[in-house]
């Protein structure tokens, strides 16, 4: 494996970051994505302080760091194979936790961990089925990966130094599961069946806790705000839904974009991000206090700009697919 690092804080990058226009999106670069990179996550993390983008058919994870604009690149995380549309092959999902990185490969069907350090893979274990989220249970200690052809999530612990992911358990989730979101406080997991309902599982015994309906034609992506208890819900035909997280409410729902997928939460701006691939657009939307969304900005974006993820900093980034690069969005709306 090999992990390089490059600077990339001058020009337009720099530029757009620090001027707040959220209608000039700057861009990452994937190194090795030019004729493009079938993107299906991005995922930050408050313990690295980086955002995790996998980069599918480049064979490699790269990991940005907004306060340096400097991108680190793990590569040789597998076959590197050209973009065709589409992410269904390399690894396309990774997650944070006890200071690893752990990575879905859809090609070869592995989940991987990653030193992030030094770019190595210390272990790694062989997924039942096709792989689509991998999220990190910190109470449990453990990897849940979602596996919708077998509609199922599979449960895997971590065993030794360094750490081994263990297969422990599938946990059966009939018309699911589209999504994956943890819920430390509660000691839930959420996901979507594919037809408006969300599903809440509990950490401790991996049982069902509740379906509930969730007000949408579709049901695509998932995120939370821990703090006041609200489940967000991204609908696939133009909306945002809230839930509450306690009771499976539906607090509000506001129709926007087109092709909504991921959606993505700012607790410190208390801003949802809807990525809408079809309208290519990001749609920003205020929650209140009682679960209320108000759009207070539409920023353009690409076409098939499906996966989004926000840092502490004000910034929100979406997958470019074709171009193979990621926009940087420097929200400019207040919380």
């Amino acid at each position: 494996m090999t992990r390089a690092t490059s600077l990339l804080a001058v020009g337009t990058l720099a530029w757009a970051m620090a001027s707040g226009l959220a209608a000039q999106p700057a861009a990452i670069p994937i190194p090795g994505g030019e004729k493009g990179v079938g993107f299906d996550d991005l995922r930050w993390s408050p313990a690295l302080r980086r955002l995790i983008v996998p980069a599918a058919g480049t064979g490699s994870i790269v990991l940005w760091d907004p306060r340096e604009l400097a991108q680190t690149q793990i590569a040789g995380l597998g076959d590197t194979e050209e973009y065709q549309g589409g992410h269904d092959a390399g690894v396309t999902s990774a997650d944070e936790g006890r200071g690893f990185v752990f990575a879905a490969d859809r090609s070869s069907r592995r989940l991987l961990v990653i030193d992030p350090k030094d770019g190595r893979v210390v272990s790694s274990a062989r997924l039942g089925g096709s792989p689509d989220y991998a999220r990190w249970v910190g109470p449990t200690g453990e990897i849940w990966v979602t596996e919708p052809d077998d509609e199922r999530i599979e449960v895997f612990r971590l065993d030794g130094n360094p750490p081994k992911p263990v297969h422990e358990d599938f946990v059966a989730v009939k018309g699911g599961p589209e999504s994956l979101v943890i819920d430390v406080a509660r000691g839930r997991a959420y996901t979507h069946l594919w037809k408006g309902k969300t599903v809440a599982l509990t950490l401790k015994n991996r049982g069902v806790a509740a379906t509930w309906p969730n007000g949408c034609e579709g049901s695509r992506g998932i995120a939370l705000d821990a703090d006041r208890g609200f489940l967000f819900v991204g609908c696939a035909e133009g909306a945002g839904a809230v839930l509450d997280a306690r009771d499976g409410r539906l607090l509000s729902k506001l129709r926007v974009g087109n092709g909504v997928d991921l959606v993505e939460y700012s607790p410190r701006l208390s801003h949802l991000y809807l990525a809408a691939g079809k309208s290519a657009t990001l749609p920003i939307l205020l929650v209140s206090a009682t679960g209320a969304l108000e759009l207070v900005g539409e920023v353009p974006t690409v076409a098939g700009g499906h996966c989004v993820a926000a840092d502490e900093s004000g910034n929100a980034y979406v997958c470019d697919p074709k171009a193979g690069r990621v926009l940087v969005v420097r929200d400019p709306f207040g919380p």
